[in-house]
Formats: structure tokens, sequence, C-alpha cells
């Protein structure tokens, strides 16, 4: 009867996620709960299907993309963009070492804070093979600072007496995820909101490259490197909608089926985490994804104002 039970609640859990309901923090709690309460069911077969909605999800979001006018309006930030990614990979791997953290679990959160959170970790993860403990615990402490910067970064932006566009670039290049980015710039204006949006699509074109390095500095002695088929296809997406191939109404429903794949994705992998994989992990990833952030926070800011 239990199992019944648990396997009703699962797929009423999957149909609210397709349905939109969750955001992406939500998404990932509600599955972290129902395996705290509930038996899980087909647990092998939702690692296979955490793999695959994620590759499909990432596709989808190409679809959602222009390459010239990412490019024209994120020139502004452009250098910024470059050095700070550049410095924070760097920075990731050598704390990732020193820390003695697990180097995929490392790696993903180094991403997440580089590019542009959830988005990152989700493309960046099938690349390298990561398993749903590594990519629930990367992601859930991306959210959470994420949801912190959401408040402090208006607060911030107004102490520093920032201007519309230097707060815009500020917000896009130090936030990770593009909803917190969205959500922090709408508090400070108008101007400030567009100059974020369009810097911030910029920084996200930079997964297809941080992927396939990701990939090439993973793979085992004797592996043959293989561009993984998503990346290909995340970049003929862009280039489909870039050029009008589509009809905009069909590539804004696949941007929203994507999204909706993302959050069942976020769900199963919250089912597959417990208390027991974070006391394992400890406190050694969280303080890695804070001196990261504070690091790219603090480089980016000087740079605009200096």
């Amino acid at each position: 009867m239990k199992s019944r039970y648990s396997k009703l609640i699962f797929f009423a859990l999957i149909l609210l996620a397709l349905s939109g309901v969750f955001t992406s923090p939500l998404a990932l709690i509600a599955g972290f709960l129902f395996n705290l309460f509930f038996k899980t069911p087909y647990r092998q077969q939702q690692h296979l299907a955490i793999n695959y909605l994620l590759k499909f999800a990432v596709i989808g979001l190409g679809f959602g993309m222009f390459i010239s006018e990412t490019i024209a309006t994120g020139s502004k930030g452009f250098s910024l963009t470059l050095s700070t990614i550049v410095l924070t990979v760097f920075l990731g791997f050598i704390l990732t070492k020193y820390l003695k953290i697990d180097l995929r679990l490392g790696h993903l959160i180094t991403s997440g804070t580089a590019i542009c959170g959830g988005s990152a970790i989700a493309a960046i993860s099938p690349a390298i093979k990561a398993n749903a403990k590594t990519i629930s615990v990367s992601l859930a402490i991306v959210f959470m600072l994420n949801a912190m910067a959401l408040f402090i970064f208006p607060v911030l932006g107004h102490a520093f007496h920032l201007s519309q566009e230097q707060f815009g670039i500020w917000c896009a290049v130090a936030i990770h995820d593009t909803s917190s980015v969205v959500g922090a710039a709408l508090q400070y204006g108008e101007e400030a909101l567009k100059i974020a949006t369009t810097v911030k699509l910029t920084r996200t074109l930079w997964i297809i490259p941080m992927a396939v390095f990701s990939m090439f500095y993973f793979k085992t002695k004797n592996e043959r490197v293989r561009i993984p088929y998503f990346i290909i296809f995340f970049v003929l997406a862009i280039l489909a909608h870039s050029y009008h191939l589509l009809p905009e109404s069909w590539a804004e429903g696949l941007v929203l089926l994507s999204k909706r794949l993302l959050l069942v994705s976020l769900l199963l992998i919250g089912i597959n985490i417990s208390l027991k994989d974070f006391k394992t992990i400890g406190l050694k990833p969280v303080a890695l994804a804070l001196v990261l952030w504070i690091f790219i926070a603090t480089f980016s800011l000087l740079f605009i104002l200096y």
C-alpha cells in the first residue's frame, strides 16, 4: 500500500514539475523531501532519465538565444566576462585540490559560479559523467547563494552608487542564475534589467567552450574524446533561432518545454539525494562556492568602478 502511494505521489510531483508550478529550487527541494518520507520507485530508470532530460533541456534552451544580439549587446561586458570566467575557473581548480574536494563536484560548483549557475551545471554534468549526488549537491549550493544574491546585490548597488549600466553588468557577471539576475536587476531599474539580461545571455554562450574543455579535462587515459551530441545540437538550436529557421511561436514552445524538462530533471535529482549525502560531503564544497562567489563579486565590482 505504501509503495502504491509513493508511486502516486511520485507521478503527481512529475506532473507538477511539467506544469511549471515549481521553481528550480522548489523542484530540487520537493524531490529531496519525497526521498525523506517515501520509498523511491524506479530508481534505476531515474538515473537514465536524468541523463537524457538534462541533455534535451539544454538543447531546447538554445532556441531562446540570438547570437547577433547577445554578442552585440554583451560586448559591453566582454572583457569583464572573459577575465572573470578564466580567473574563477583557475581559482576553482586550485581550491578544489587544496580543500581535497571531489574533482567533479568542485568543477560543477566552479562552472556554475563562473558562468550561469544551474544551466551551466546541467550542461556540463553529462559531459563529465557526474552522478546524481554530485549534481544535486552542486545545484543545492548554487541555488542557496543565488537566493541570497537576490536580496544582497540591490542593496550593495545603491551603497556603492552604481549607475543602471554598472549594476546591470555587475549582477549579470556576479550572480549565478539568469532568474536571480533578472530579479535583482528589476529591483534596480528598467535599464539595468535590459543590460543585465543581454550580458547574461552572452555569458551563457560560454557553456559551449566550457563543456568541451571539461570533457577533455575529465577523459580517462585510453578514452577517445567525443564531443557530446547535445552540445552540437545546442549550437544548432542557437543558429536555427538566430536565422529564424523556425516560427517564433515554435521556438518559444521549445524553450518552455525545455524549462519544464529541466524542472523534472531537478525533481529527480532531488529524489536521489539524502541527508547522508550532505553529511558525507561536509562543509568544504560550501566554502569553495562561497569563496568563488565573493571573489567574482569583488573582482567584477572593482573592475566596473575603476
